[in-house]
């Protein structure tokens, strides 16, 4: 029985809000938003232009202005702000959930979870907000020198589709607890959380401007982001390409500052000393959650050759039994890819894994006549140089690679223009430790995989991104060190 019908869920919000205020698109354009469990139409949301860009940038540049009330705010005010919009999203966590479940095709009681996991964050940056403070320096000579966390400005944001609230938290917590005023673009294809959100923001009492939704394509909306002279910093969560197109139009433009979270391909490294079914279980859940729509997920699954085989067979069962359906279903493990682009793209890769010689296990194939569905897929006798191993599938495909020692597998564990994330399953606590330390990624999960918290930092090596979101050190990223130098007439220490 499903939690509830989708049709009945009202959509409230399908304008852009900028200063405040739910407005229409400047050339009046929309967005077709398409559920994906039966590829209708949900509804027709305003599409952001340059214009809309322009608009939201002005008043998110007011609101920043010297002497406005943002700036002139307390930080411990600025923190009780937040923690009003984390108890009104609380307030509103099925609803909201529901919104993400609807547009993004992700199970309920997921949504549920990222809803309940940004409710925290929020809470946890409230917590920040008046502890973020310099230091005084003992500087040679009668000088007294001092330093200040002072914001960037206007922020930029590029958010995707496959944590919709989620990815809105993670930008939106850091920066506004440092103070900066914010224009966040939500995908064009799951905009219905964070135009929801947007009303959240304006009843906890945020004043206009601070927080600006523009819900657009890419290419006209994200582009006028990156692009924008005033637009201090931009940050961005996506694909490895599209990253690059970001920081090439930051550096065209005004030279802004520039976070990246982008792709990945990351190695889960299994050794034969391991618990062999809790083993398979995290691998599973490492690459299959979220419909293996994850930046991070375990889609290289290394196994030591003595426990192959097994770690195969144990693989195959648990796919065989993941539930894939309406994601409304509180049965449902996993519901549809979020497009039909997507659907597509998966599908050729498991093409490709077949034609280049992996051994296709289970799945592969869609699911039913209506809607996105495809079956989780696991293949063996996967090598290094197949596409399958290489290529960032963004789907629910495991590819599962032998290995013999230690010193191998990290060379190959290594061996990619990734770095975002990576597991190690082992007993051998030196191993763990010695093997965790060899790998290039920005994070490593120790019998365990994609712990991911509002208090630790989560960012990638090589072209898997820069700069870090979340925790402290996600703080970092929004604010400018200034440095304070006084003439005093006599120095005692």
């Amino acid at each position: 029985m499903a939690l509830q019908d989708p049709s009945a869920i009202e959509i409230k919000y399908k304008q852009l809000f900028i200063d405040n205020n739910f407005v229409d698109s400047v050339n009046g354009k929309t967005i077709p938003v398409i559920n994906p469990t039966n590829e209708e139409v949900i509804c027709e949301v305003q599409a952001a232009d340059k214009e809309d860009v322009d608009l939201a940038v002005a008043a998110a540049r007011k609101a920043f202005n010297i002497g406005s009330p943002w700036r002139t705010m307390d930080a411990s005010k600025r923190g009780r702000l937040l923690e009003k919009f984390a108890d009104l999203l609380e307030k509103n966590k099925e609803y909201v959930a529901s919104l993400d479940c609807l547009d993004n095709g992700k199970p309920y009681f997921d949504a549920e979870d990222d809803v309940s996991s940004i409710v925290d964050l929020f809470k946890y940056y409230a917590g920040w907000c008046d502890k973020i403070c310099g230091k005084t320096i003992p500087v040679d000579g009668s000088y007294f020198t001092y330093t200040v966390h002072e914001p960037v400005g206007v922020c930029g944001q590029i958010i995707p589709w496959n944590y919709p609230v989620a990815m809105m938290g993670w930008k939106l917590g850091p920066a506004l607890a440092c103070g900066n005023t914010v224009v966040l673009k939500p995908s064009e294809v799951t905009p219905l959380s964070a135009l929801y959100c947007a009303q959240l923001f304006k009843e906890a009492g945020f004043p206009p401007g601070v927080v600006n939704i523009v819900p657009g394509f890419g290419s006209t909306a994200g582009e006028a982001i990156a692009r924008h002279m005033d637009i201090d910093k931009v940050a961005f969560t996506g694909s490895t390409q599209t990253g690059r197109k970001v920081m090439v139009a930051a550096a065209e433009s005004n030279l802004k500052r520039v976070t990246l979270e982008l792709g990945g391909k990351s190695p889960l490294i299994v050794f034969a000393d391991c618990d062999l079914d809790f083993a398979a279980t995290v691998a599973h859940g490492a690459i299959m959650t979220n419909h293996g729509q994850n930046c991070c997920a375990g889609s290289r699954t290394f196994v030591q050759d003595s426990i192959y085989e097994k770690f195969v067979e144990k693989s195959r069962e648990l796919v065989e039994n993941r539930k894939v359906g309406d994601p409304f279903d509180p049965l449902t493990q996993q519901g549809p890819q979020v497009n039909k682009a997507q659907f597509n793209k998966v599908l050729s890769y498991v093409e490709q894994g077949k034609t280049q010689g992996a051994k296709l296990v289970y799945g592969g194939e869609r699911v039913g006549e209506k809607g996105f569905f495809i079956k989780p897929t696991v293949f063996s006798e996967v090598t290094d140089d197949m596409s399958i191993a290489t290529d960032e599938i963004f789907g629910p495909v495991q590819s599962i690679l032998r290995f013999s020692d230690v010193e191998e597998v990290v060379q190959r564990a290594n061996r990619t223009r990734y770095g975002l994330a990576a597991g190690v399953i082992t007993n051998s606590i030196d191993r763990a430790f010695t093997v965790s330390k060899a790998l290039q990624a920005g994070s490593v999960w120790i019998n365990c995989y994609d712990v991911v918290t509002s208090q630790t930092p989560f960012g990638g090596f090589k072209q898997s991104g820069q700069g870090r979101e979340l925790g402290e050190y996600g703080l970092h990223e929004y604010y400018e060190v200034k440095t304070v130098t006084v003439k005093i007439p006599q120095k005692n220490s």
